[in-house]
């Protein structure tokens, strides 16, 4: 199966700690890392490893931190498209993880995102079986819509309406703003509405709807960060699959467990075997 993510990248470092520190407060880590992650990233890494490979469609800072996440997501077995921009640093963002494997995260400059007008294969996506879109213009999302399954995050509301293509699904969360779902033209053919260990809810544009269940956690809870991206992926790969969406939900909701047992989004993230 041919894979993309038309989406942004940021270079994350994170710190373990037994607590988030109060104002004024000094904690110790007990571990850090840093990685390219992002929720085109880690949703590439993911379809990487359900379909053998992945293509990103990014943008990336002229820069050192823009080389490192380029040569680690491709030893990731990520094929990095990306725009350049020379006079924009990549994105960074530092990463609490708690005593509990929740992530409190602190971004430190602008989201950098491709257009359509970047020199990027494009025309490549008309052979794609499955695409996640997490960031990019209007016209990159048009350009998207050559592929066979298009899901997109809710959190580009805006340019979801303004391109005003029919999408396969739009995944949204039940309890983060910023990623909250609103109704639209051409309704997307599913909306998907995530809950955490809640699991969530699911609507087709025919008027079907449902729920499903958190998948049980394979082990013991290291890490939220990266678990909704790994679902959406997930979720892509199995909508493209067969297209049923029990199943598809099933397989997004054992890719967020797995993700959520790892340190860092991509230690334990699952394979296709």
């Amino acid at each position: 199966m041919r894979t993309a993510v038309v989406g942004h990248v940021e270079w994350v470092e994170f710190a373990r700690v037994a607590r988030v520190p109060a104002a004024g407060e000094i904690v110790t880590a007990e571990r850090d890392w840093v990685v390219p992650a992002g929720g085109g990233a880690v949703a590439a890494v993911q379809l990487a490893r359900l379909a053998g490979g992945c293509t990103l469609y990014t943008a990336l800072g002229e820069d050192e931190p823009g080389r490192r996440c380029r040569a680690e997501l491709e030893a990731l077995g990520v094929r990095v498209e990306a725009a350049l921009r020379r006079d924009q640093p990549t994105r960074r963002a530092f990463t609490f993880v708690d005593a509990q494997g929740e992530r409190t995260i602190t971004v430190v400059g602008e989201r950098l995102q491709p257009g359509r007008a970047d020199p990027l294969p494009w025309d490549e996506l008309s052979g794609a079986d499955a695409v996640y879109f997490t960031a990019g213009d209007p016209d990159a999302l048009r350009a998207a819509r050559a592929a066979r399954v298009l899901v997109a995050t809710a959190r580009v509301m805006d340019v979801i309406e303004v391109a005003g293509v029919d999408l396969d699904a739009v995944v949204g969360s039940g309890r983060d703003p910023s990623e909250r779902y609103r109704p639209y033209e051409p309704a997307p053919r599913l909306v998907v509405t995530t809950a955490g260990a809640g699991g969530g809810r699911w609507e087709a544009v025919e008027g079907r709807t449902g729920n499903w269940s958190a998948a049980p956690i394979p082990g013991a809870v290291a890490d939220a960060y990266g678990c909704g991206d790994s679902f959406a992926a997930g979720l892509t790969f199995g909508l493209a699959s067969d297209g049923d969406v029990s199943s598809a939900l099933d397989l997004g909701a054992r890719c967020g467990a797995a993700c959520l047992t790892g340190n860092g989004p991509y230690e334990r993230q699952l394979t296709l075997a």
